[in-house]
Protein backbone atom coordinates (compact mmCIF):
# COMPACT_ATOMS: atom_id res chain seq x y z
CA UNK A 1 0.00 0.00 0.00
CA UNK A 2 1.42 3.23 -0.60
CA UNK A 3 2.00 5.70 1.84
CA UNK A 4 0.43 9.52 0.90
CA UNK A 5 2.53 12.89 2.80
CA UNK A 6 2.40 16.13 2.34
CA UNK A 7 5.62 18.09 3.62
CA UNK A 8 6.29 21.34 4.55
CA UNK A 9 9.19 23.74 3.12
CA UNK A 10 11.60 23.26 6.39
CA UNK A 11 11.70 19.41 5.43
CA UNK A 12 12.37 20.16 1.94
CA UNK A 13 14.62 22.69 2.75
CA UNK A 14 17.03 20.26 5.37
CA UNK A 15 16.26 17.25 3.40
CA UNK A 16 18.00 19.59 0.42
CA UNK A 17 20.99 20.71 1.93
CA UNK A 18 21.64 17.29 3.38
CA UNK A 19 21.36 15.73 -0.06
CA UNK A 20 18.76 13.40 0.47
CA UNK A 21 15.94 14.68 -1.85
CA UNK A 22 16.63 12.40 -4.32
CA UNK A 23 14.71 9.46 -2.64
CA UNK A 24 11.63 12.17 -1.41
CA UNK A 25 9.43 10.64 -4.23
CA UNK A 26 10.02 7.07 -3.87
CA UNK A 27 9.21 6.88 -0.31
CA UNK A 28 5.38 7.43 -1.30
CA UNK A 29 3.04 9.81 -3.09
CA UNK A 30 4.27 13.02 -1.59
CA UNK A 31 2.22 16.35 -2.21
CA UNK A 32 3.92 19.65 -1.91
CA UNK A 33 1.28 22.65 -1.72
CA UNK A 34 1.47 25.19 -3.60
CA UNK A 35 2.35 27.75 -0.64
CA UNK A 36 5.16 25.53 0.61
CA UNK A 37 6.48 25.54 -3.15
CA UNK A 38 6.28 29.52 -2.91
CA UNK A 39 8.14 29.42 0.65
CA UNK A 40 10.75 27.42 -1.05
CA UNK A 41 11.25 29.48 -4.27
CA UNK A 42 11.30 32.63 -2.47
CA UNK A 43 14.93 31.35 -0.69
CA UNK A 44 18.08 31.71 -2.76
CA UNK A 45 18.77 30.54 -5.72
CA UNK A 46 21.89 28.66 -5.09
CA UNK A 47 19.34 26.78 -2.29
CA UNK A 48 19.67 22.65 -2.86
CA UNK A 49 15.55 22.66 -2.38
CA UNK A 50 14.36 25.12 -4.89
CA UNK A 51 16.89 23.98 -7.68
CA UNK A 52 15.04 20.57 -7.28
CA UNK A 53 11.79 22.10 -7.13
CA UNK A 54 12.43 23.95 -10.07
CA UNK A 55 13.08 21.26 -11.70
CA UNK A 56 10.70 18.29 -12.92
CA UNK A 57 11.31 15.91 -10.39
CA UNK A 58 10.19 18.28 -7.53
CA UNK A 59 7.68 20.50 -9.71
CA UNK A 60 5.51 17.27 -10.62
CA UNK A 61 4.66 16.99 -7.03
CA UNK A 62 3.03 20.59 -6.43
CA UNK A 63 -0.62 21.01 -5.84
CA UNK A 64 -3.13 23.96 -5.51
CA UNK A 65 -3.56 24.26 -1.94
CA UNK A 66 -6.81 22.74 0.01
CA UNK A 67 -9.19 25.55 1.57
CA UNK A 68 -8.33 26.02 4.60
CA UNK A 69 -11.16 26.08 7.41
CA UNK A 70 -11.43 29.47 9.56
CA UNK A 71 -10.68 26.63 12.86
CA UNK A 72 -7.63 26.10 11.15
CA UNK A 73 -6.97 29.72 10.06
CA UNK A 74 -7.11 30.48 13.30
CA UNK A 75 -3.65 28.66 14.78
CA UNK A 76 -2.27 32.23 12.93
CA UNK A 77 0.33 29.50 11.42
CA UNK A 78 3.15 30.29 8.72
CA UNK A 79 0.79 29.81 5.17
CA UNK A 80 3.10 26.73 4.69
CA UNK A 81 1.99 25.20 8.00
CA UNK A 82 -1.24 26.08 7.23
CA UNK A 83 -1.76 23.94 3.44
CA UNK A 84 0.09 21.29 4.71
CA UNK A 85 -2.83 20.91 7.47
CA UNK A 86 -5.51 21.82 5.05
CA UNK A 87 -4.29 19.30 2.80
CA UNK A 88 -4.36 16.94 5.82
CA UNK A 89 -7.03 17.44 6.58
CA UNK A 90 -8.88 17.53 3.16
CA UNK A 91 -7.33 14.62 2.17
CA UNK A 92 -7.20 11.95 5.12
CA UNK A 93 -4.85 9.07 4.73
CA UNK A 94 -1.90 11.73 4.06
CA UNK A 95 0.63 12.14 6.95
CA UNK A 96 1.99 15.62 7.70
CA UNK A 97 5.99 16.17 7.48
CA UNK A 98 5.99 18.91 9.63
CA UNK A 99 8.94 20.11 12.49
CA UNK A 100 7.43 23.33 13.65
CA UNK A 101 6.10 22.43 17.44
CA UNK A 102 3.15 24.88 17.14
CA UNK A 103 2.36 22.98 13.53
CA UNK A 104 3.08 20.03 14.99
CA UNK A 105 0.30 20.77 18.35
CA UNK A 106 -2.07 22.09 15.66
CA UNK A 107 -2.26 18.51 13.48
CA UNK A 108 -2.55 16.75 16.55
CA UNK A 109 -5.79 18.78 17.04
CA UNK A 110 -7.18 18.23 13.96
CA UNK A 111 -6.33 14.28 14.31
CA UNK A 112 -3.84 13.82 11.54
CA UNK A 113 -0.54 11.47 11.69
CA UNK A 114 2.23 13.16 11.31
CA UNK A 115 6.02 12.94 11.69
CA UNK A 116 8.76 14.86 11.73
CA UNK A 117 12.31 15.48 9.11
CA UNK A 118 14.64 13.15 11.32
CA UNK A 119 12.02 10.38 11.53
CA UNK A 120 10.89 10.55 7.33
CA UNK A 121 15.10 9.79 7.54
CA UNK A 122 14.83 6.84 9.61
CA UNK A 123 11.81 5.61 7.00
CA UNK A 124 14.00 6.34 4.34
CA UNK A 125 16.96 4.22 6.17
CA UNK A 126 14.51 1.50 6.89
CA UNK A 127 13.79 1.07 3.21
CA UNK A 128 17.23 1.14 2.08
CA UNK A 129 17.27 4.31 0.48
CA UNK A 130 19.78 6.15 3.34
CA UNK A 131 22.68 4.20 4.37
CA UNK A 132 23.64 6.37 7.44
CA UNK A 133 20.80 8.23 9.48
CA UNK A 134 23.41 9.57 11.83
CA UNK A 135 25.42 11.17 8.90
CA UNK A 136 22.36 12.57 7.38
CA UNK A 137 21.27 13.87 11.20
CA UNK A 138 24.51 15.67 11.37
CA UNK A 139 24.66 17.22 7.84
CA UNK A 140 20.91 18.51 8.88
CA UNK A 141 22.06 19.56 12.72
CA UNK A 142 25.13 22.04 10.18
CA UNK A 143 22.13 23.14 7.94
CA UNK A 144 19.90 24.92 10.81
CA UNK A 145 17.83 21.91 11.91
CA UNK A 146 17.13 22.15 15.77
CA UNK A 147 16.32 19.50 17.70
CA UNK A 148 17.79 17.76 21.61
CA UNK A 149 20.51 15.56 20.76
CA UNK A 150 18.32 13.03 22.60
CA UNK A 151 15.91 13.26 20.13
CA UNK A 152 18.32 12.39 17.36
CA UNK A 153 19.73 9.44 19.53
CA UNK A 154 16.20 8.44 19.74
CA UNK A 155 15.30 8.40 16.21
CA UNK A 156 18.46 6.93 15.29
CA UNK A 157 18.43 4.36 17.49
CA UNK A 158 14.48 3.86 16.07
CA UNK A 159 16.53 3.43 12.28
CA UNK A 160 18.70 0.54 13.83
CA UNK A 161 21.67 2.22 14.53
Amino acid sequence: MTEHWVINASPLILLGKSGQLDWLASIGHVIIPQSVADEVMAGSADDPARIWLGAPAGAALVRQNAPAKDELLAWDLGPGETAVIAWGIEHPGHEAILDDAAARRCAGVFGLRLRGTLSLVALAKKRGLVVSCRAVFARMLAAGLFVSPALVEQVARSAGE
